[in-house]
């Protein structure tokens, strides 16, 4: 790289609240998952996951999305996600005043079934009758993509079985497509290849890589696709996730730990790092755990004062 090019601005899309909670054991009140969320856009939060329109029965910890979008104090230029599974779930998001919606599906059978209850051709199916209504109610759609390189049921997955899929929600309108590492198992091999198979046919502008931390290798992953010319992530404040659908997920990559990167590196993300700790600290007081941020833990160890020397 050109140390005197300029680098190239980096989109994060902040989803602590959503995807960072959505598998949380205790009760977070509806009050402090609506800080949380101010307290991220006021960091920097361009685009932020608010919560999902599924049923409480499936996942209880986002039972109270409608209320928090009703009373949210909304940040103009900032877009909103609500995540919507099927067409009832549409029907909610619009009633809530939902202007976005996050569209998903999987690239394996197995977890389309397990976490939507669908094939994934079914799921599609839906959803184009749903972007039909979304383009009638101005309601803009992004697209989301699980198990990009394997499925807790049905093994790795084929990048070749990524492509179509993603080329599908582009069709239907979605803006951009996140892809998401949903055990996070990926590796900085499994980047490679996925971006050789995916920018063959797709701009970077339109694709976002959402990696878990699983297994450690979050940030690493975010710095292949760096290398690669990707400039588009999803991160959760805090390093909080998992999945209901799938036990082996643990947290996704942490905002504060691809800031952290993307900082020492000179990109451009718009976010300010301590304000972004202090946002999931302050959440993190509701939690019967603590922070899985590498960052968090370091601040919290006094590993930090060592920068300073």
């Amino acid at each position: 790289m050109n140390a005197h090019a300029p680098l190239r601005p980096i989109s994060i899309t902040e989803v602590g609240a959503r995807d960072g909670l959505q598998n949380e054991r205790t009760v977070i009140p509806t009050e402090a998952k609506q800080v949380f969320i101010e307290a991220l856009v006021a960091a920097g939060a361009r685009q932020i996951e608010v919560g999902s329109f599924v049923h409480p029965k499936w996942v209880p910890a986002m039972a109270d999305t409608e209320a928090i979008f009703r009373d949210l104090k909304r940040e103009e230029g900032v877009t909103y996600l609500g995540l919507v599974p099927n067409l009832r779930g549409y029907d909610r998001a619009v009633a809530a005043g939902c202007d976005a919606i996050a569209i998903f599906t999987a690239a394996s059978e197995g977890f389309a079934h397990a976490n939507i209850n669908m094939t994934i051709a079914d799921s599609l199916k839906v959803f184009r009758e749903m972007s039909v209504r979304a383009k009638a109610d101005g309601i803009r759609m992004r697209g989301y993509v699980s198990t990009i390189f394997a499925c807790p049921y049905d093994g790795p997955t084929k990048p070749e079985a990524v492509v179509p899929i993603v080329e599908e929600l582009l069709d239907l309108g979605c803006y951009e497509v996140s892809l998401g590492d949903t055990i996070g198992v990926g590796t900085q091999a499994h980047v490679e290849r996925l971006s050789d198979a995916l920018l063959k046919s797709f701009p970077t502008d339109k694709l976002v890589f959402h990696f878990h931390d699983t297994w450690g290798m979050g940030v690493a992953n975010v710095a292949k696709a760096l290398e690669l010319g990707w400039s588009r992530f999803d991160a959760s404040a805090g390093g909080l996730g998992g999945c209901p659908f799938a036990r082996s997920a643990t947290g996704n990559v942490a905002t504060e730990d691809v800031l952290y990167l993307l900082d020492a590196l000179g990109y451009e993300t718009g976010y300010d790092l301590q304000s972004v700790m202090r946002a999931a600290a302050e959440l993190g007081r509701y939690l019967d755990h603590g922070l899985p941020s590498r960052v968090h833990r370091a601040l919290v160890s006094g590993a930090a004062s060592l920068l300073k020397r």
